[in-house]
Formats: C-alpha cells, structure tokens, sequence
C-alpha cells in the first residue's frame, strides 16, 4: 500500500475563500439538523447513554461519567444489542461469504476466466475486510443505525490495513444530500489532542496556539477540529489543490483565524458510508426502530419505578407513632425492642396507610411494554429460532421466516444501497491502486462490475425464487412417469446456472459451459466404444452359438456343418475348368 499523500496546503490567497465556504455551509449544516437534537438525545439518555456528542467542550473531564441515571429497565438497552448482532450475523457475518462480485452483462459473465477472475477479487477482499476493522466498525454502526436511524462510516486508505475504517457517532457529524436523494457531503466537528494534531497535520500546518502548547509539552490539551467531504466540483478559487479528484477533504481548527487550514486532500471516490433506516421525502437524517419504541421506553422506566415504589411501602410503610415516644428509645429492625410504660396501652408503631397494590396486572403489563419493544427491534427475528416452543416441522420454520423477513426487505435494500455498496466499491478502488488485485482478463473490458449479496437475509429473501425452481422441477417429475416428452420443456443446464446464482455458491463448484461440453462429448465416445465392444461380442457369440448348432444338428451320419461343408467343396469341383490363356509366339 504506498503511502498518504504529504498534507500540501492550497495557496494562501485561496485559503480565505475556502475557510469562508467551509464556515459557512457548517453553520447552515448545523442550523438544518438542531430540530434532530433533542430527539438523538432523549435516545441517548434511554437507550444507548453512551453514544452520541452532544456539547462537547474541549478539557473537561466528565466524559467518563455515569450517563445511565435514566435508565432503570435495560430492555431498550439489550433490544438495540440484539438488533445490531442480529444484522452482523444475518447481513455481514464475517463467517461466511456475504457478497459475490458479477458482471451487468451476463453472457461476459459465463465466460470461465471472468468467473474465476471474479472469485478471487472477492476473496480478496474478504480478507481485506476481515484484516482490517471493518467488521468492529460495523457492529457499532448497526447499533447506531437501529437507534439513531442514521449512522456514517468514513474508509481512509491505510499503509499496513489496506483500509481503516472510523465511524461516527450522532452529534458530531452533518449531512448533506445531493440532487439524487443521496448523501454526498459530510461535515464534522470533533475534540483532538494537541500531540494528535501536530503528528496528524505537522508543525508547519498547526495555529501558533497549537505550536505554544505542543511546545510546552502540553500534549493531551484538547482543540475542536472541523472536517469537510465534500464534491469537489463548485466554482471555489480554492478547489485547485485538489484537481482531478471529484471529492476534497479539508481540516481546520474550529475558532482558528480564516486565513489557516491543517490540511488540504482529496478522495477518488466518496469514502463516507452514510446508511439511514428509512428516509421520508428529501430528509437528510432517517427515522429508526428506537424511534418507534422510545414512548414504550420511558413507559416502561415509570412502569418499573412506580412498581418498586409500590414494593418498598409494602416493606417499609410509612409508620405513625404516639407523641409519647418522641426523643425515646424506639426501633423498627427485625428483632428490635422499644420499651414503653406499663399504662401505655395502644401507643405503639403503626402503618400510615395500608398499600396493596395489584403487582399481578403491574408485573403484566410490563411484560407487554417489554414485548413491544423487542418487536420494534425486532427480536422476535432475531430469536425466533431460539423462542420456537415445542417441535416444528421445517416447512413452518421455513414459512415464518419468510413472514418476518418481508418487514426487513425495504431496510435490507437500504443498507445494501447505501452502506454496503460504496463500502465495496470503496475498497475495491483502494485496492486497485494499491496493485493487490490479479491482472483483469480481456473480457472484463469495457464492462461494470456489479455486487450480488448472499448474506443469509439476502439469500431467505431470494428463497421465493429458488423455491418456484424447486416447485417446478417436483412437478415435472411427477409428470415425468406418464408423460416423459414433458422433461423437453427443461433447459437442466440453465436451471443448474441459475440456482447456483440463487443461493450464491462459487463458480468453481459448477462447471463452465465448454467443460461441461467436453465432459459430456467423452461420455458420449466412451458410450459409443462400449457400444461397438458389445456388439463385437454379441455378433462372435451368434456366429458361434450358429456353428455349434450346425455341429450338433446331423444328416444321416454327418452333421450339418460337415454336410455344408461337403456341399460346398462339391459345389468348387464341378465348376468349369477355365481355358488357359493362349501362349504368345516371341
């Protein structure tokens, strides 16, 4: 992997143009997602307290503490937990093969050396993947997808990983959307030390305030840095320090004077992964399963709190107690004794009120809110191989399955559009200019690459179409026996080809068509060779079971051949002896 590109600042004059865009377009960012805030933050506060920057002020110290005070039944919390595992397992497991790699043109996609060419690429960069930490900054951005509705992931370029990936969390990070309803910008502000700064940007690019510090040795003072991605392609006099890249990525120092940046880049490609839970309209930011379930959520922390609330005065009441015992030696521990006076009867300890509270209908009832936050996540998905009571057939595993499955196609579709696609087409170009891919075949020009997943959501949702397949070939079977000209009607090669491209197996398990082709012309020789053999010997064995009968067969005292064989010599001699030919005089 060659190096990153050394930082190359844009030239002073264009520099406070550029500060002046960058400032401006951040603050309409921020002004456009204010409405969101208050949102993100009570699903922080409920259910995952410690994601999300919300106020981040540089060198305080309280980051570390508590943040879950509003949090008393952690069934949000765990329902976001199993969320996030779920789509790490049913989406991108590192476990298995998730995505294929094909052509938009199929018959280049039937050529063998396209195929194995594919293959290999893909196996490439799955372990790319599985090298770096994509698949631990995906796990944190299911979690803030589920939750927040909306999460990001920046891919950078990486010397010793091929790829590093870094995601965001909610707060710290500003979107923009392009003419296609797609993310194309994003804007973040985010605390860095002082050490951080100087050995990510250098010296020569930090403000004088960074120098004095870095000087004297103040590395771990924090300062908020503002980054920009964003298309390269507006009327700026400032996008000359990034010719030819259709995104540019800038840093500077939040507060800095507009005459200084850190650094001036920029990407080939979009290198943001921005994926939304679902969108409506022209929004930016997504709505999500924690949305849904966020009134369930604080219900639920009341639900609790009223209920232990109702048990400690059961345990504990509130008690009342004659004036005589004021500044007298009383207690109400378990075994405890208070002295009172021999004609102080009816002065004692009682009960204020008597509570019985109905905790059978309370504890139910929390049990239904917790139910319906498991399905706002849905758990029941997730865990429904887990939560089957008794024993089921596979058809209804298979059924109920396919039914919960229907309410993730449109969020499935999502992330693969808007995740998962430019996380592939990111690290396919990084790897390209880093030479670690295997030389294209011809075929392969002039041709685009497409992604197929076969993830295990990808593939129960492509179960509609290989179970038609399998349904028509069980039908045609039973056919088979009455009607066996009905088998004409079935192209099996084309079946085959096309359920391998179903369930997402390689293409080295089913054999390219010329193979195929070769395969069946020397089955066909060697049909033909022992064919020929078998009549060789069938023709031998009647030749010779026909002499034996001969042999066997008699005519007074000679047998049939014999007689034959008489007939014949008799037959020679009483032929006409030709007349010699005439002697010539010399």
């Amino acid at each position: 992997m060659p190096p990153a590109p050394p930082n190359r600042p844009p030239p002073a004059s264009t520099v406070l143009e550029l500060r002046q865009h960058l400032d401006r377009r951040l603050g309409s960012l921020r002004a456009g997602r204010m409405s969101y805030l208050l949102h993100w933050r009570e699903l922080s506060d409920y259910i995952l307290p410690r994601r999300g920057r919300f106020l981040v002020t540089p060198n305080q110290g309280n980051r570390g503490e508590p943040r879950n005070e509003k949090i008393i039944d952690s069934t949000g919390t765990l329902a976001a937990r199993t969320l996030a595992s779920g789509m790490m397992a049913g989406i991108t497991s590192p476990a298995r093969p998730w995505f294929r790699l094909t052509l938009s043109d199929p018959e280049a996609a039937r050529d063998t050396a396209v195929r194995l060419w594919l293959d290999e690429v893909a196996k490439r960069m799955a372990r790319v993947f599985a090298k770096s930490n994509f698949y631990n900054s995906l796990a944190v951005l299911y979690e803030e997808l589920g939750v927040f509705g909306t999460g990001a992931m920046i891919i950078l370029e990486d010397f010793e990983d091929v790829i590093r990936c870094q995601t965001l969390t909610v707060g710290e990070y500003f979107l923009a959307n392009s003419d296609r309803q797609a993310v194309n910008t994003l804007y973040r502000e985010f605390p860095l030390t002082v050490g951080q700064v100087v050995a990510q940007f250098g010296e020569a690019a930090c403000t004088p305030t960074v120098l004095a510090l870095y000087r004297t040795g103040q590395l771990d003072m924090e300062v908020m840095i503002g980054h920009a991605v964003e298309p390269n392609d507006d009327e700026l006099v400032a996008v000359s320090f990034a010719e030819g890249m259709p995104y540019r990525s800038v840093y500077w120092e939040l507060g800095s004077s507009q005459s200084l940046i850190l650094a001036a880049r920029g990407f080939r490609e979009f290198p943001v992964c921005a994926p939304r839970w679902a969108v409506v309209g022209n929004d930016v930011y997504g709505r999500s399963p924690g949305m849904d379930a966020l009134g369930d959520v604080k219900a639920l922390q009341v639900e609790q709190k009223r209920k232990a609330q109702a048990i400690e005065k059961m345990v504990n009441p509130p008690m009342v107690a004659d004036v005589s015992l004021k500044n007298q030696p009383a207690t109400l521990l378990p075994g405890g004794v208070t002295y009172l006076p021999g004609n102080a009867a009816g002065v004692g300890f009682r009960p204020v009120y008597e509570v019985d509270p109905p905790l059978p209908g309370l504890v139910q009832d929390i049990a239904e809110v917790q139910a319906r936050i498991g399905k706002a996540f849905y758990a029941d998905l997730w865990l429904m191989m887990s939560e089957l009571d008794g024993i089921r057939t596979a058809t209804e595993i298979n059924e109920r399955k396919q039914e919960k499955l229907l309410m993730l196609g449109p969020v499935l579709e999502r992330v693969q559009a808007e995740m998962l696609d430019p996380a592939i087409k990111r690290a396919f170009a990084v790897m390209a200019r880093a030479g670690l891919l295997p030389p294209a075949p011809p075929p392969l020009r002039r041709q685009s690459l497409q992604v197929e997943y076969t993830s295990m959501l990808a593939q129960a949702q492509k179960s509609v179409a290989t179970a038609g397949i399998e349904r028509l070939m069980g039908f045609v079977a039973t056919l088979a026996p009455s009607r066996p000209d009905v088998a004409d009607n079935i192209d099996y090669d084309e079946v085959v080809d096309e359920y391998a491209a179903l369930v997402g197996v390689s293409p080295r398990i089913v054999l390219p068509p010329p193979a195929v082709a070769q395969l069946r012309q020397a089955r066909q020789q060697q049909a033909a060779a022992a064919q020929a053999q078998q009549q060789a010997v069938q023709t031998g064995t009647a030749v010779a079971r026909g002499a034996l009968d001969l042999s066997e067969a008699r005519i007074g005292n000679h047998n049939l051949l014999e007689t034959a064989a008489q007939a014949v010599a008799a037959t020679l001699h009483s032929a006409p002896q030709a007349a010699p030919p005439p002697r010539t005089q010399p």
